[in-house]
């Protein structure tokens, strides 16, 4: 975040144990409020500041001065103290950090190149001593110290990579809104200038300078309340608005269209002007970014126009009054006013379409609400003064889901499509949607460090997420819980929790039954077992933490946890006993009741996130946002039991005759799960009779009774050495036969991928590659990607270009479907698509491509998937050796794995991160 550019000899830790603060005066009190917050980090440190002064003759025999560096008493203890100020001249939002000893006195100086370069010098010391930027918002409690001691040695901030980064407040109403108003400010009733002052606090400390403050009808407009404006002057935050709120207009709560008439500029064009000119009248003199364009009342279409076309003839004509209104009402051209041109849904359709924008306004591209940008800037468009921007969702509400709950948006998908935007110019404003900012807590610092130090997009999102836990936790657990995390959002990418109802909203669907029970269930409880190791692991680390960071670490690391299994858990194990109903199983009551159980848990946990911190957070968090299917309380069948009786088996493998085969490789250890089960209620005793050498089962006998829900679900293995024959069980007097055999593989070659019951997934980086593509660590279902690099021209034909290849080999003969799974990613901008080239061994070049329409049907699958797939049917497929090869003809493709699927293979979801191969 900084650099060290001198550390003299004589450098030493200055107490600052009980410092005085001196402030240097400026027009709006930023410093003054500046040198508040860093006392109070200071007491709650344990140390006893002497108080803030304004004269440089009362502060304290160690002095902490709180200026810019146009001040003459920071200058005139700069020269004092050899300190140079140049590197800040002109300079955005940097600092000098210096201990200057002038005539017995020490002075520990903090000089802005503006008002917030001052201070983030002074959030930097509070952090640099112990205050996590989360000590309000996620209890983090700084901890005392006898001493509180800093380096006096000349230090000096790097500019910040992005100019402008900020969060928006949106979609409040079922968190930050309620909590303010019946919980924080109960006699404002809403959220008003004693909750903007804790957000505020808060983009201090992480570094942000941008809001778009909160905007749904049950909040109070920003500018509605007289003391929000002052307060946003007093902390030097811009303030900006949304896609849907052009000129700093709340159009939800701001007009009213039984007084004011339709929101249809094609036949009101003047009361609308006049509407957005009052505004500038109220907003002259605050530092804002003004978003420029047009879009209906309620973050819909704009209103009047049908047309593509049409909207373009009236959206230029909208943006050249716009700053007509913005040259007049702030007295400069409009040139010089910071505006945005936001490029969401049709508004990005007609710029696409030709709409021409004054040069100087920044484009902002927008991600498709689930983390995929639409679009980047063209080598014409970074051209542009204006530049270019980023407004991107960590939370939504909208079509096919919303999901504005637990905040799983993966880190590594954060970096690689922010590093798109800085890779491609756009660096002038990044936005982050953060929803009620709880419990998105660690993803929206995420995100504003990369925009603050482009440098971190070099950084593992691992490592990251280690050291934002060691700020928290401490060193020693660190470790464990960012591995906790990276899972938790590995579990997450192929169905976010919010998304595992498989319906959808806008319009609302009803819940439907989990592709994870498609076939024999086994999916399903894999993912269930992986979340319950998840949740007993964090509940491990959460028990020996010290008290003072329970609530962090419920709030921060386990109540999401907690959520996301319990929900699965839900609606998982209500599938299950309805698919083990049909199969005749005794066990079905026992996950029916488990599934009601998990319902009940997760109330339980809300209630708990709640109460957190002494009941601080009472109203903050609803597990059931816009009260969707997904969330709802499903009727519990009773599936009773039916006529059938003695025990059976749960298992996939193949048929061969009239027998269910579980099929191993010889050569090849492996195993396969097994479920033994009652039909009845009642109790049976079981026992291996017979066993091959090369086969073990997980348990030589058992009981099948209450206690296990009169099942037992185990593992056979296989040592790749020995036979591979039916294994015989006794079961009360009955005999259930498992099965098994094994197929002969081919030789094969280093690196070449084996067919493994009736399928070979070959994750994207175990390809051989060349200069088209380009490796991308932790992203996607593999833990890794490729991508066609972004500076790719686009092609015509594969052989333009370098192929990905994968090879291997198969033992049996069927039909299959090759698929090549993409992630959801969009064309760089229009002159390009998403298509490549694949080959199956010597076969012809087939092109696919994997762009989408706007809101498609297939749009709509893929990001409720995180894949794009693309499908080749072969009609018969021969065992032996193969190879595919893709050649990229678009830039920025992301390939996710090739998988060959063939015919009575078990289907699947989604391949599990713990079983990928």
């Amino acid at each position: 975040m900084g650099v060290v550019v001198a550390t003299p000899a004589h450098a030493a830790d200055w107490d600052l144990s009980r410092a005085g603060i001196l402030v240097v005066a400026d027009g709006q009190g930023t410093s003054r409020v500046a040198a508040e917050l860093l006392a109070r980090d200071l007491v709650s440190l344990g140390g006893k500041p002497s108080g803030i002064v304004e004269d440089q003759a009362t502060c304290a025999a160690t002095c902490i001065v709180i200026g810019t560096t146009d001040s003459p008493i920071v200058q005139r203890l700069a020269r004092a103290g050899g300190v140079d100020l140049s590197p800040l001249r002109g300079g955005w939002e940097r600092y000098v950090r210096a201990g200057v000893s002038v005539a017995g006195r020490r002075y520990l100086l903090i000089a802005g190149s503006d008002a917030r370069g001052a201070v983030y010098g002074v959030t930097d010391l509070s952090r640099a001593l112990g205050v996590s930027p989360w000590e309000w918002w996620a209890d983090v409690t700084p901890r005392r110290r006898d001493r509180i001691a800093v380096s006096d040695r000349t230090f000096v901030s790097r500019e910040p990579s992005v100019k402008y980064r900020g969060i928006f407040l949106n979609d409040e109403d079922w968190g930050l809104e309620p909590w303010a108003a019946k919980t924080f400010d109960p006699d404002k009733g809403n959220i008003g200038p004693k909750t903007y002052q804790r957000v505020f606090e808060l983009m201090w400390r992480l570094k942000a300078n941008t809001l778009w403050p909160a905007m749904h009808s049950v909040s109070t407009p920003f500018f509605g309340d007289p003391g929000n404006a002052p307060l946003a002057k007093r902390y030097a935050i811009v303030i900006g608005s949304s896609h849907a709120e052009p000129m700093l207009r709340n159009n939800l709560r701001e007009w009213d269209e039984g007084k004011r008439g339709g929101f249809d500029f094609t036949r009101r064009p003047q009361a609308i002007l006049d509407y957005w000119r009052e505004r500038l009248g109220e907003t002259k003199g605050q530092e804002a970014f003004y978003t420029v364009g047009l879009r209906g009342l309620h973050d819909g279409p704009m209103q009047g126009v049908t047309t593509t076309a049409a909207r373009r003839s009236i959206l230029e004509d909208v943006v050249g009054r716009q700053r007509g209104l913005l040259a007049d009402t702030l007295g400069k051209p409009a040139a010089q006013v910071p505006q945005l041109y936001v490029a969401y849904h049709e508004l990005q359709e007609a710029y696409d379409a030709g709409l021409t924008l004054p040069s100087d306004v920044t484009l902002m591209w927008t991600d498709d609400n689930y983390g995929y940008l639409r679009r980047l800037s063209t080598p014409e468009e970074q051209k542009r003064p204006g530049g270019a921007g980023v407004y991107y969702h960590l939370s939504y509400w909208g079509r096919p889901h919303d999901y504005l709950w637990l905040g799983t948006t993966h880190p590594a998908l954060i970096r690689e499509e922010m590093g798109r935007a800085w890779d491609t110019d756009a660096r002038r404003i990044w936005m982050v949607n953060v929803g009620d900012i709880k419990p998105i807590e660690y993803l929206s610092q995420y995100f504003l460090d990369l925009a603050f130090d482009a440098r971190l997009l070099d950084q593992s999102p691992r490592e990251h997420l280690r050291r934002f836990m060691a700020e928290q936790f401490g060193e020693a657990e660190a470790g464990e819980i960012a591995d906790v995390m990276m899972r938790f959002y590995d579990l997450a990418w192929p169905r976010k929790p919010e998304f595992m109802g498989f319906g959808q909203t806008e319009w609302v669907t009803p819940n439907r039954p989990s592709a994870y029970v498609q076939s024999d269930g086994e999916e399903a409880q894999a993912r269930l077992a992986a979340y319950r190791a998840l949740m007993d692991q964090a509940s491990a680390i959460q028990a020996r933490l010290p008290k003072d960071r329970q609530d962090a670490f419920y709030e921060l690391v386990l109540y999401p946890i907690q959520g996301a299994t319990l929900l699965n858990w839900r609606i998982l194990s209500l599938d299950l006993g309805e698919l083990y109903a049909r199969d005749n199983r005794a066990s079905a009551e026992t996950y029916v009741f488990a599934a009601r159980t998990a319902y009940m848990r997760l109330a339980e946990a809300t209630a708990q996130y709640n109460a957190a911190a002494g009941g601080k957070w009472r109203e903050m968090m609803d597990a059931a946002p816009r009260r969707l299917p997904v969330f709802d309380e499903p009727l519990w069948p009773s599936t009773g039991w039916g006529l059938q009786s003695g025990c059976g088996l749960g298992l996939w493998g193949s048929w061969i005759g009239d027998e269910n085969v579980l099929t191993f490789t010889k050569g090849v250890p492996a195993t396969r799960r097994v479920t033994l089960y009652t039909r009845q209620p009642k109790f049976a005793g079981w026992a291996v009779t017979k066993r091959p050498d090369g086969l073990t089962l997980s348990g030589e006998r058992g009981r099948l009774n209450v206690d296990n829900g009169y099942e037992q679900r185990l593992t056979l293995s296989y040592d790749g050495k020995g036979e591979v024959a039916p294994v015989t069980l006794r079961c009360n007097e009955q005999t259930v036969t498992i099965h098994a055999t094994a197929l002969t593989p081919p030789k094969l070659d280093p690196g070449e991928a084996l067919e493994d019951e009736r399928r070979v997934t070959m994750p994207a980086l175990a390809a051989t590659f060349d200069a088209d593509w380009e490796a991308i660590p932790d992203l996607g279902s593999q833990r890794g990607a490729l991508r066609s690099r972004l500076a790719l021209p686009t092609r015509q034909s594969a052989e333009q270009g370098t192929p990905a290849t994968w090879r291997f080999a198969t033992m049996t003969e069927a039909g299959a479907n090759l698929r090549v799974v993409a992630l959801p990613t969009h064309p760089r901008d229009p002159a390009h698509g998403l298509r490549a080239a694949v080959k199956l061994d010597d076969g012809a070049w087939q092109t696919v491509d994997f762009a989408t329409i706007g809101r498609s049907d297939q749009w709509r699958q893929n990001v409720l998937t995180n894949t794009a797939v693309a499908t080749l049917p072969l009609k018969s497929f021969a065992a032996g050796h193969h190879r595919v090869a893709i050649v990229p003809l678009d830039p920025g493709l992301i390939l996710d794995r090739v998988e060959l699927v063939l015919d009575g293979a078990r289907p699947l979801y989604a391949p599990m991160p713990e079983t990928a191969r």
